[in-house]
């Protein structure tokens, strides 16, 4: 447990940062909504009159922009992006840190397994990560509610926010593989953002050529996207895939952790 809460403490100004950032993300990106309303705009025309290229890095698909819902789809991809950063760093880095400055031998002095360290570590990985799912839920809900006019938009949030947890978990045990596995720990969350940008940077090839559909299975960023997950809910193929890498990955971290020497 002390652990747990030295963790917790280590990163708790950082957390403090990446959920200030999500609500700016959210409350700014909902005012343009309403000057756009106000002004008296049609969201889906102006879209509609952009190049394919610049419809494709926005995240505009079916969504009814029109909508408070429907304009909020478009964001979610920018805050499942900065979501799932913010999850492949705080893995990377809360199993790295010990060796990157060079305190690991303080850390695993202590009476017990390198497993139980690392599972320790995980859940408190997880539960910033969860507070973060948890503020931009909470926060979703009251600035879309704020302009919905009626419209319901509790359900399409609240798988959106499934979603998005099922990836930041993903990212999470990328960060952590990667950690476990890399011997320049210092380079570990670079790694892991890297490997994020390439996939981000492919979800988008694929809205840009309809050729290559195909590599969807190969980018997260394609499983759970808004327009899709606020139509016809989750996507029973993609749920697997996520739940199969995730547990793949996890026990890679306790497994490629255990077996490899530390930089003391």
């Amino acid at each position: 447990m002390n652990v747990y809460i030295r963790e917790m403490k280590a990163h708790r100004k950082s957390l403090i940062i990446w959920c200030i950032g999500m609500i700016a993300l959210i409350g700014s990106g909902m005012g343009k909504f309403a000057g756009f309303t106000a002004s008296g705009q049609s969201m889906n025309e102006l879209m509609a009159q952009m190049p394919k290229s610049l419809q494709a890095f926005l995240g505009v698909g079916s969504l009814d922009m029109s909508t408070a819902s429907g304009y909020y789809g478009v964001l979610f991809l920018y805050i499942v992006l900065l979501s799932t950063i913010h999850a492949a760093m705080i893995g990377a880095t809360i199993i790295s840190k010990e060796e990157r400055d060079k305190t690991v031998e303080f850390l695993f002095v202590k009476p017990m397994p390198r497993k139980r360290i690392i599972g320790i570590k995980l859940l408190a990985a997880l539960t910033q990560v969860g507070i973060l799912s948890i503020i931009t839920w909470s926060v979703s809900i009251l600035m879309v509610g704020r302009y919905s006019d009626g419209e319901s938009i509790t359900s399409d949030i609240g798988i959106s926010m499934i979603g998005m947890l099922i990836l930041q978990v993903l990212f999470l045990v990328i960060g952590t593989a990667i950690a476990a596995s890399t011997k320049k720990p210092g380079k570990a969350a670079t790694l892991a953002t890297f490997v994020l940008l390439v996939t981000f940077i492919l979800s988008f090839a694929i809205d840009l050529s309809g050729k290559i559909e195909g590599l969807k299975y190969l980018t997260p960023f394609k499983y759970f996207e808004a327009k899709n997950v606020m139509d016809a809910g989750l996507e029973f193929v993609f749920v697997g895939i996520s739940a199969v890498l995730i547990g793949v990955l996890a026990v890679a971290t306790f497994v490629l952790y255990e077996k490899r020497d530390l930089n003391v």
